[in-house]
């Protein structure tokens, strides 16, 4: 089976080498437009789903609303990363970049897992449950910005400095997608 081009096996061996930090996996990720859109439609489809028992749930507009919001998030980081790509002139990397960004988003809920078994190993020793999330959460963050930064350095052809102000920006933007609406919807007046 073929994921734009490319077959899943190669995108596989992909995100396995870029998760160890082997800048020769961002290659086996496509460059195509039909390559990108494949890197998206995985990370949509569970939002989509999400929202079909959303509708269930809670009804169509908080379903719809959530929906959006999801996508709008998902969707930033290739807008501001095209745009920042853009600005250095970098865009014929850009593709490969943003279909390697998006498949290598399953690295972190494969990292949490792994993580998991020792910090249960570590609750069962005695380390409060607040502790370990506190570790989890941090090891994430810390993997998923070394990530970000491995894949802007290697896909983009960045230095290291602007490695680093693409992750500030892309993570940045991020939020104020996820966080702006919230605090629209709760402003008193």
């Amino acid at each position: 089976m073929t994921q734009g081009g490319v077959s899943s096996v190669s995108v596989l061996v992909g995100i396995f080498r870029i998760a160890r930090g082997r800048a020769d996996g961002v290659g086996c990720f496509g460059a195509s437009s039909r390559s990108f859109l494949s890197s998206l439609a995985p990370l949509v489809a569970l939002p989509l789903v999400g929202a079909a028992f959303g509708l269930i749930q809670d009804g169509f507009r908080p379903a719809l609303t959530g929906l959006a919001m999801t996508v709008c998030a998902l969707l930033t980081p290739a807008v501001v990363s095209y745009e920042l790509a853009r600005f250095w002139k970098r865009t014929d990397a850009w593709t490969r970049f943003a279909t390697a960004f998006n498949w290598c988003e399953w690295i972190l809920p494969v990292a949490a897992c792994l993580l998991m078994v020792p910090l249960s190993v570590a609750i069962g020793a005695g380390l409060s449950e607040s502790a370990a999330s506190l570790v989890l959460l941090g090891c994430l963050g810390l993997y998923g910005i070394w990530l970000h930064w491995f894949l802007a350095r290697k896909a983009l052809g960045l230095s290291g400095l602007r490695a680093v102000a693409l992750v500030f920006l892309v993570n940045l933007a991020t939020a104020v997608v996820i966080m702006a609406p919230r605090l629209l919807v709760n402003e008193p007046g």
